[in-house]
């Protein structure tokens, strides 16, 4: 049992300490910057809402707002059988040129409702994002100048948890959003980001690929597809959207269990990720497979840890059952 204790001990630590560090090392020693430069190319901002409607008319207006020139973008928005009055509200915005709606009916889902998006889409660069976050003013103007590298193809924006006038907040500010936020930085630092924020990122739409229907992550199977053709996903820190510090324990839970569920069906849609196909496979398992063990190792050290036997092994049984 002792075996099984130290093997279930080393995925925990490797998942949230050892790549960590493997990536800090290799940011030192390979590292890859960005060609940032002078870029203003054509933006369709791309969002899908459900029933949004008590977020959604702050939202458009905030996308309104972004500092770029107001004639080489355009904002879509698609709604998905919302029973709510989403579709009044877009209604309202009918008569700004800029502002392009797309009303179903009947539910289709996200990724459907991205797919039907994406064809309307005009624009070269396609800025994905959701209805509650803010972003700042200059986000968009951030995220373009990354794409005057020729070897960027998608880039990642960072999302912020408190108020933008206020600062972030430490509420649901925890150690583990800490540790990701750092890790995005290091894999863009010296290759490729693995996913994306949801809440604001951008694609050439020449890299985009259909969404498959089941897919919960669209922010992490697009930004892969990118990498797959050749392409860089970065992360650029100064492009912001802010949103609450905390949704509620009810709603942050099964927003968690959502994204699990989301990595398990995207090994089922795209299983080239574990295959040389995908350039990043190391990462992509470090990121994101390995954290789908960790519930699993931590069961086998608490129960190993037992059987074990010996003074040392009953204290950190112990130390495991207070934490």
């Amino acid at each position: 049992m002792r075996w099984v204790f130290w093997m279930a001990a080393v995925v925990v630590v490797y998942t949230y300490l050892g790549y960590p560090l493997w990536l800090w090392l290799r940011a030192r020693l390979l590292p890859w910057p960005v060609l940032r430069g002078t870029n203003q190319p054509a933006v369709s901002i791309l969002m899908v809402v459900r029933n949004e409607e008590n977020v959604l008319r702050d939202k458009i207006r905030n996308l309104l707002e972004l500092d770029y020139p107001p004639e080489i973008f355009q904002i879509i928005v698609v709604s998905d059988g919302s029973q709510d009055g989403t579709e009044t509200i877009l209604r309202e915005f009918a008569c700004n040129p800029r502002v392009h709606a797309l009303c179903s009916q009947l539910p289709g889902g996200k990724a459907r409702g991205l797919n039907d998006g994406m064809q309307l889409a005009s624009g070269d660069v396609i800025l994905f994002t959701d209805a509650r976050q803010k972003i700042e003013p200059g986000a968009l103007k951030f995220m373009m100048e990354n794409f005057a590298d020729p070897e960027v193809g998608a880039v990642s924006g960072e999302l912020m948890l408190g108020d933008p006038e206020t600062g972030e907040s430490g509420e649901g500010m925890s150690l583990y959003w800490r540790i990701e936020k750092r890790m995005r930085e290091l894999e863009a630092a010296s290759g490729s980001v693995v996913g994306a924020t949801g809440a604001i990122y951008a694609v050439r739409k020449e890299l985009l690929v259909d969404v498959p229907p089941d897919t919960i992550l669209d922010d992490v199977f697009i930004p892969l597809n990118v990498v797959r053709q050749g392409f860089r996903v970065v992360f650029d820190p100064r492009a912001r959207a802010w949103d609450l510090p905390s949704l509620g324990t009810e709603r942050e839970f099964r927003r968690k269990v959502r994204t699990l569920t989301g990595n398990y069906l995207l090994l089922q849609s795209a299983p080239w990720l574990l295959t040389a196909k995908n350039s990043i496979r190391f990462e992509f398992v470090s990121h994101k497979l390995t954290r789908l063990a960790v519930p699993f190792a931590l069961i086998a050290l608490l129960l190993s840890s037992w059987v074990a036997g010996g003074l040392g092994y009953r204290v950190l049984f112990w130390v495991q059952v207070a934490f």
